[in-house]
């Protein structure tokens, strides 16, 4: 899988706030912020719970729209997006991996995987391949027929990912995608993490908490108080 963005800035996040609402108080959780983050990128977002990491996340990934400021993915200024444009834009341009996996556990990992394409103009053989080819780079090719009842909690993650990048999206996005997982088995979704941006060139997002998880990273951005410092990785 190759990504066909050529701009070396795949995200743009310039002057993003983010209140919600509680009552009659204005809880103030992203402050100002500006990020950018280039083609093929790792980059890791810490910060403590609360801090808004995942918030940040659904800013970037449009399932979620900013107070002020303006987002710009994949050359798309994406804050101003109509509904309708922004769920095709988000099915092109972008992969989800969440910490809990949500696969469907009436679905074998094929059909997981699939369930992206299905929103496609792609033909049932075409899906066949690109669900074949992703389910190979994460190593699973030889689970194809099964069950996430049957599968470790390592494997189900990595059905996860082949499901966020079967679409061959502009962006990874992952939600403490090891936070569920031991030692082992996180360790073997970084390693995947790490050859989807080093040798399929793609660009990934990942919020953690762990230091483990982050230190695979190309970059390490914190996250508190609604604002961000980076720090360097080792």
């Amino acid at each position: 899988m190759s990504n066909s963005n050529t701009s070396s800035s795949v995200v743009r996040v310039n002057g993003v706030s983010k209140n919600f609402k509680r009552g009659t108080e204005t809880i103030h959780v992203l402050e100002n912020l500006d990020l950018e983050v280039q083609q093929g990128e790792f980059l890791a977002l810490m910060g403590p719970s609360g801090s808004g990491k995942s918030t940040l996340l659904n800013l970037i990934g449009g399932l979620d729209r900013p107070t002020e400021g303006t987002i710009t993915v994949a050359g798309e200024r994406i804050d101003t997006l109509p509904d309708r444009k922004l769920t095709n834009w988000r099915a092109r341009h972008i992969g989800l991996v969440f910490q809990f996996y949500n696969l469907l556990p009436v679905l074998t990992a094929e059909r997981n995987v699939e369930l992206p394409l299905l929103l496609t103009q792609l033909s049932r053989s075409e899906r066949k391949q690109h669900v074949e080819t992703a389910l190979n780079i994460v190593g699973l090719d030889h689970r194809t027929h099964h069950y996430p009842r049957t599968m470790s909690g390592g494997e189900q993650q990595r059905v996860g990912i082949a499901r966020a990048i079967v679409t061959d999206p502009t962006l990874l996005l992952c939600d403490e995608p090891t936070g569920d997982l031991d030692r082992k088995s996180g360790d073997d979704v970084l390693n995947l993490l790490q050859r989807l941006s080093s040798e399929h060139g793609k660009t990934i997002i990942m919020v953690t908490h762990d230091p483990h998880a982050s230190a695979r990273a190309t970059r390490v951005v914190h996250l508190d108080k609604g604002r961000l410092s980076n720090q360097p990785t080792d």
